[in-house]
């Protein structure tokens, strides 16, 4: 792609999130999270094969769909209320609306099945995109809306359910991203109206932590558990790390992970929800599955067509390390730091 029109499109990425954090009003929302979505999808489809047209083709439609549900209900509310501001959602009715067409904008359960079918057919470095710059946006509108309902924990638990029993019987590793972002979105939906600083810090390690992941992926070349066992012969350090990391989005102590997880848990049985707390918990281990999966195939397993000797492996890359560098380091040893972070995010 012309770089020309690669720095227009992110720039164009980048508009549409600012315009929607900046945004009061409906109608500039509306507009942001369109700008956003257009200016995707050229990123989206740029490799001329089936498998990404079919993704950008469902992506779109699947937006639009959003899209236009959430002018629906912000034109309802103003007919309502008559009020157009975002903080003004008084009327259940519109607020419902808004709050399951940016379920679906974000991929959360049930409105889900797309995601996984679209992330597939990207690329490893537009997919990274889609799972976490994309979330940004709606989950502002999430913030300021702050919907106080049942719906929030429904949709919650079953994204978590979701994401961890979709993700136990994959081979692609952009399929069992995908779901492992259901999953953290199940968590961070869970918490939304209790504590949205709980929301803001899960949201914030699980784009940390799936960065450095893809960018992992990416660096392997890898798009499948099986290319995984070739990791070693590749990148014997980067092999050995992966699986602390892996372990660290399945919520295991001492790494990051286990922090939003355990203050979310905490704040549910605050709130005399130990039920919906036990049944997050319980399938936090179904994930876990997965990410060990993934953790014993690349630091246990060795590929059978793997000599020791084989040259081209050995030969320098030319990618730039150190975002996933940066990246892996938070991933790995941010727990230490949690009494700091919930004063940060309090204030």
């Amino acid at each position: 792609m012309n770089p020309y029109i690669l720095a227009t499109l992110l720039f164009g990425l980048g508009l549409g999130t600012t315009i929607t954090f900046a945004s009061s009003h409906w109608l500039l929302a509306w507009m942001g999270l369109e700008i956003n979505t257009l200016a995707i999808l050229p990123l989206m489809a740029r490799h001329h094969h089936p498998r990404a047209v079919e993704a950008t083709t469902k992506y779109f439609l699947t937006q639009a769909t959003a899209a236009a549900t959430i002018l629906f209900a912000s034109t309802t509310n103003a007919w309502l209320t008559g009020q157009w501001d975002i903080l003004q959602m008084a009327h259940p009715i519109p607020t419902n609306m808004v709050l399951l067409s940016l379920a679906l904008k974000i991929g959360l359960a049930p409105m889900h099945s797309w995601l996984p079918e679209v992330l597939q057919g990207l690329d490893l470095t537009t997919g990274l995109i889609l799972s976490t710059w994309q979330k940004l946006a709606p989950f502002a509108l999430l913030l300021q809306i702050q919907p106080n309902t049942s719906i929030l924990i429904f949709l919650g638990l079953t994204s978590t359910l979701v994401g961890g029993w979709g993700g136990l019987n994959q081979t692609q590793l952009r399929k069992i991203l995908a779901y492992s972002s259901i999953a953290h979105l199940g968590w961070m939906l869970l918490i939304l109206q209790f504590a949205p600083s709980l929301t803001l810090l899960a949201l914030l390690m699980y784009i940390i932590m799936t960065s450095s992941l893809f960018l992992i992926f990416k660096l392997n070349q890898a798009t499948n558990i099986n290319t995984l066992a070739t990791s070693w012969a590749k990148s014997p350090m980067l092999a050995s790390i992966a699986p602390l990391l892996l372990l660290s989005l399945g919520g295991l102590p001492p790494l990051s992970g286990f922090m939003p997880k355990w203050l979310i848990l905490q704040e549910l049985t605050k709130q005399d929800l130990p039920l919906a707390a036990t049944f997050a918990a319980l399938t936090a281990l179904l994930s876990l599955y997965f990410y060990l999966r993934l953790s014993y195939t690349m630091a246990l397993t060795l590929s059978p067509n793997s000599p020791t000797g084989t040259t081209p492996w050995r030969l320098p890359h030319l990618q730039t390390t150190m975002p996933m560098t940066i990246f892996t380091t938070l991933s790995l040893f941010m727990l230490p730091l949690t009494p700091a972070t919930i004063v940060l995010l309090t204030f």
